[in-house]
């Protein structure tokens, strides 16, 4: 596939935006409010949602991954890398095969990678320890993942909204 430099342009800013998310995101703990670990609000999401509606899955999909290994890269822990990819790439999964379906709307499609996003997640911890311990934590980051889809979703059914009041979508 070959982008056009419009193309890798809007991929590099999105995929920066992203980055900030996410950065923005680890300043605001959020196990002061909800004491479970590895839970996070996922703001980075809004940007993957965005990306997947209007430049579609292969761009997605490219933002996400540059997103996983900078994320990291910048974060000093490159031992993340596998849980962020296997989240990221099962919400991604996820949310391509949700969003052709006409009877769920983006909140249902936002949803349903949360859910994805914390199997993907599990799946890297059981691989990591080599056991199914951490399959037991999995209906705790299910029922947050209705919480934080919800969150993501409504975030990015607000930016659709505001955007479509301009230009920048037509094209």
């Amino acid at each position: 596939m070959r982008l056009t430099t419009k193309q890798l342009t809007t991929c590099a800013l999105l995929t920066a935006l992203a980055l900030a998310l996410s950065y923005l995101e680890n300043l605001f703990p959020l196990s002061l409010a909800i004491p479970l670990p590895g839970v996070k609000l996922g703001l980075a999401n809004i940007v993957t949602l965005f990306a997947l509606y209007v430049l579609g899955p292969v761009q997605a999909l490219m933002i996400l991954f540059s997103r996983c290994f900078l994320g990291a890269l910048f974060a000093g822990n490159m031992n993340a890398v596998l849980y962020s990819l296997l989240g990221g790439f099962s919400a991604m999964a996820a949310m391509i095969a949700l969003s052709h379906s006409r009877r769920l709307s983006i909140y249902g499609v936002s949803i349903g990678g949360a859910a994805a996003h914390s199997c993907g997640q599990i799946a890297a911890a059981v691989l990591t320890l080599g056991n199914g311990a951490p399959l037991y934590y999995l209906p705790v980051l299910l029922g947050v993942s209705l919480f934080s889809g919800t969150l993501t979703g409504l975030a990015a059914a607000c930016l659709f909204q505001g955007l479509a009041r301009t230009d920048l979508l037509k094209g």
